[in-house]
């Protein structure tokens, strides 16, 4: 039995919500998206405060559903160097437009308790390689997704003081997929080999939140997400006319993942009758995923399979933000936020392509009536250059080069509804 830690690279979401290039995700097809994050624990201003904070149910009235699309595209490319030593063809773009979506409820039972239910993906990334490029023996194709089902409550002390706690179950999908390399055994006249893994399972955890209003027009969130551990089995399909590598075929893997625990506190502050500012400080625990996937490797002399060692570590996010009341009808907002990576350039994978990251954002608010509300929000996440360099031990397969100018965007749109 092969027991590996994974940590994953992201996939997106379509029934949760779709997004990449990060591991925990912002984007969930919420407004949220065109503040960049920025007072996400705070604000209370939809039923969407499920996945941000789960206290903010308790600043909402009557009935309200909140349900929204998104799609996400951008650029990750590998410009490989001269020290690549494996042949074939370049990558490609490896991220491939991919469609999202969320759906909020919430409900007022009276003053003090109210109640909600979402349904949304905050964790996840998705990589579709060329099959016959350079670095095809360390990743062809690699995805990790998180779908999360939150029924959640809340309960209102004062005007001050307000608590919120929201049950977490998160269906999870693991699909990974390389080409083996027969020509360290001798058989160069054969082609290559592969290995295929996949598997889906729950795992369960808890959000948890409490807001602080101090006076009318501020409110200080303070929401944590606890860790949800994804215990991925299945046995390794591999594909070679090689005994030493088919071998490999049906070994028992395991792999543990764990989606990290959060905290994140956050500030709304309203100005005046048009403008109010939002902030956000946002702590994610990556320090203890170690291994984030499989290595299929071989020489003349045999095969095995190992689990790769990413040395992660915590990531922290500052988000800035405001919003405008132009008119009766619309509202502005605006936000930019920067996060840290959680791994260093020397640890950086093809599986993974993580680092730290630069998010411009913004969105319109237009109430169509009283009772509903038709957001648009877009963000361009930059992560820039980002190197890897990678190397087989048995076999010498070596990728180095870099994601050149990575970036990602996001375009959402929702609905709210209030009865």
């Amino acid at each position: 039995m092969l027991s590996i830690t994974v940590l994953g690279v992201l996939t997106l979401f379509t029934s949760g919500r779709s997004v990449a290039g990060g591991l925990m995700l912002y984007e969930i097809a919420t407004d949220n998206v065109g503040l960049a994050n920025a007072g996400a624990a705070a604000r209370a201003q939809g039923p969407s405060t499920i996945a941000s904070n789960p206290a903010g149910l308790s600043y909402l009235s009557g009935t309200q559903i909140s349900a929204g699309a998104q799609v996400l595209f951008g650029d990750l490319s590998f410009d490989r160097d001269s020290a690549t030593n494996s042949p074939g063809t370049g990558s490609g773009n490896v991220l491939n437009p991919i469609p999202g979506g969320s759906f909020f409820i919430s409900h007022q039972l009276d003053d003090r308790w109210s109640v909600g239910f979402g349904s949304y993906g905050d964790f996840g990334l998705a990589e579709n390689y060329d099959n016959d490029w350079s670095g095809r023996y360390f990743v062809q194709n690699a995805s990790i997704a998180g779908l999360s089902l939150v029924p959640s409550v809340a309960y209102r002390f004062n005007d001050q003081w307000s608590v919120g706690v929201g049950l977490k179950a998160m269906y999870g999908m693991l699909k990974s997929e390389a080409a083996i390399d027969q020509a360290p055994l001798g058989l160069t006249q054969r082609g290559d080999g592969q290995y295929k893994y996949r598997d889906s399972t729950w795992g369960y955890g808890a959000n948890a939140g409490v807001i602080y209003a101090p006076k009318p027009g501020t409110r200080i969130g303070l929401a944590y997400t606890s860790q949800v551990d994804l215990d991925f089995e299945d046995r390794l399909d591999v594909k070679s006319s090689a005994p030493l590598v088919s071998r490999l075929n049906s070994l028992n893997t395991k792999i543990d993942l764990k989606v990290p625990q959060t905290a994140t506190l956050s500030l709304y502050q309203q100005l005046d009758t048009q403008w109010a500012v939002l902030a956000s400080v946002n702590w994610q625990d990556w320090s203890k995923f170690g291994d984030i996937g499989i290595d299929v490797d071989t020489s003349r002399t045999g095969s095995r399979a190992a689990s790769i060692d990413a040395h992660y570590k915590d990531t922290y996010q500052l988000a800035l933000g405001a919003q405008y009341q132009m008119n009766q009808d619309w509202v502005w907002d605006f936000g930019v936020a920067y996060d840290t990576s959680a791994v260093s350039d020397g640890n950086r994978t093809l599986t993974v392509p993580m680092g730290a990251a630069w998010r411009f954002a913004t969105g319109f608010t237009y109430s169509l009536n009283k009772e509903t509300d038709v957001n648009f929000s877009w963000v361009t996440v930059w992560m820039g250059d980002m190197s890897v360099d990678q190397q087989k031990t048995l076999s010498g397969n070596r990728v180095s080069g870099e994601f050149d100018n990575a970036w990602i965007q996001a375009l959402t749109g929702n609905m709210t509804w209030r009865y």
